[in-house]
């Protein structure tokens, strides 16, 4: 089963829907600015896959009316600020792990299934420029299927040629630990001869993925907004090196998305 990163449904949602509720939802007493929506995407249906999958996600936002909407890129996960000093932003940040069976790829069997998994971090990111070129990372460790740390970084350059369109584009980079390399790519002498496609190979932890995403947003009416964006990746090191992607998959991994959310005004 293929698990999306929580972020090319979320954020994307915050930066085009919560934009268009500031400006267009107008209140008199506190409330909060509440959005739903939900995503689907087209990539691959496991780390290292060349096979593509559908799979799709609800989302739900909510912050306090009046408070700044920032643009975010849709592989953002989803995230909470806890610490605000002048251009820069910190605080946790929730993803998910992609599953792994021989239901994804029938050349998988005798290879160990992998669960999904929630994944819990870290994020800090800063404005070079406010609301135009912004520099983020995350970090997160899984908590349940043993995959370890993921770090992700990346910068990203918002375009708002005016009130309805919004532009990104930006580079990644993907470093894993040890234990995430060893667990989606990583083949063990058993799991090889139970295969018999592959040999087995020991994956060390390092730079994992170097890649794109560019996304665009339109602001259909003042509380509906609809988002189309695409997300490249290449594998490099041990990532590229394994037969999981250099035999039984690709190394090149697309995954492209739409997504289509209403925001709305809520008073308590």
């Amino acid at each position: 089963m293929h698990i999306l990163a929580l972020p090319s449904f979320l954020s994307l949602f915050d930066s085009a829907s919560s934009l268009a509720a500031d400006r267009q939802l107008v209140v008199s007493d506190p409330g909060w600015i509440v959005t739903i929506g939900g995503s689907a995407e087209y990539g691959p249906s496991f780390p290292g896959a060349s096979k593509n999958s559908f799979s799709g996600m609800p989302s739900f936002d909510i912050r306090r009316f009046g408070e700044k909407a920032e643009n975010s890129a849709p592989d953002d996960n989803f995230d909470y600020g806890l610490v605000s000093i002048g251009n820069f932003e910190a605080g946790p940040v929730v993803g998910l792990r992609d599953s792994r069976s021989s239901a994804d790829d029938s050349r998988l069997a005798g290879l160990r299934k992998i669960d999904w998994s929630v994944d819990l971090g870290v994020y800090a990111q800063y404005w070079l420029i406010p609301d135009t070129l912004r520099l983020r990372g995350e970090f997160r460790e899984a908590l349940s299927n043993g995959s370890g740390l993921v770090a992700d970084l990346g910068a990203d350059w918002f375009i708002q040629p005016d009130d309805k369109w919004t532009f990104s584009i930006g580079p990644r980079l993907s470093f894993a630990s040890g234990a995430y390399m060893k667990r989606y790519f990583g083949v063990s002498p058993e799991e090889a001869a139970d295969n018999g496609r592959v040999r087995a190979f020991g994956a060390d932890g390092g730079l994992k993925s170097i890649g794109a995403t560019v996304s665009a947003s339109y602001q259909i009416t003042p509380d509906w907004t609809f988002g189309i964006y695409d997300r490249f990746d290449r594998l490099v090191g041990d990532a590229a090196a394994s037969p999981i992607a250099a035999e039984l998959g690709s190394r090149n991994q697309n995954v492209i998305g739409i997504s289509l959310s209403k925001s709305f005004a809520v008073r308590f």
